[in-house]
C-alpha cells in the first residue's frame, strides 16, 4: 500500500457518465482518492454520503474528491443519482488503479477468502504526493477525519 511521502501512479479511469478522468486533470490541488468495495451498499454509501455532506468544506480547502470501485460507469451514475453524489466516481473494472495503490488484496468473510478492494483512502498534496493513507476506513464519518488534514 502507498505510504505516505511516496508519488502517487497517475491513472485515467471511466467516470459515471464515460468521460476519461485523470489524475494530472487535478494538479495544483489536493486530492482526496478513497477506494470502496461496492454501489449503493450500506458501508459505501454511508463512507460516499460523509464525503457528500463536506463536499463544500473539501472544495473551500482546495481539494477534489475521487471514489473509485469495481463497478461500472453505468451502476456509479446511478449510485450518483440516487445519492446525490456531487463528486467523480471511477470505475476501475480491472483493479489496476487499486492495486497499483495497494488497495487490492486479500478479504475474508464467512469463513471464505477472496480478493476484493481494501477500504482505504490517501491525501495528495498539489504535486501528488501521499500526504496520509488511511489503510483500514471505517465509513462512518470518514470525510470529518480528513478535513483537519487539509
Amino acid at each position: 500500500m502507498l505510504k505516505e511521502g511516496q508519488k502517487a501512479p497517475d491513472f485515467a479511469l471511466p467516470n459515471s457518465r464515460g468521460e476519461s478522468v485523470a489524475l494530472k486533470d487535478f494538479a495544483g490541488k489536493k486530492v482526496i482518492v478513497y477506494f470502496y468495495p461496492k454501489d449503493d451498499t450500506p458501508g459505501c454509501t454511508k463512507e460516499a454520503c460523509s464525503f457528500r455532506d463536506n463536499h463544500d468544506a473539501f472544495l473551500e480547502r482546495g481539494a477534489v474528491v475521487l471514489g473509485i470501485s469495481p463497478d461500472s460507469s453505468t451502476s456509479h451514475q446511478k449510485f450518483q443519482d440516487k445519492f446525490e453524489l456531487p463528486f467523480h466516481l471511477l470505475s476501475d473494472e480491472d483493479h489496476s488503479v487499486a492495486e497499483a495503490f495497494g488497495a487490492w488484496g486479500e478479504k475474508k468473510m464467512y469463513g471464505k477468502t477472496y480478493m476484493g478492494i481494501l477500504r482505504s483512502t490517501f491525501v495528495l498534496d498539489e504535486e501528488g504526493f501521499v500526504t496520509k493513507a488511511f489503510p483500514k476506513v471505517k465509513p462512518d464519518a470518514h470525510a470529518e477525519e480528513i478535513l483537519p488534514l487539509l
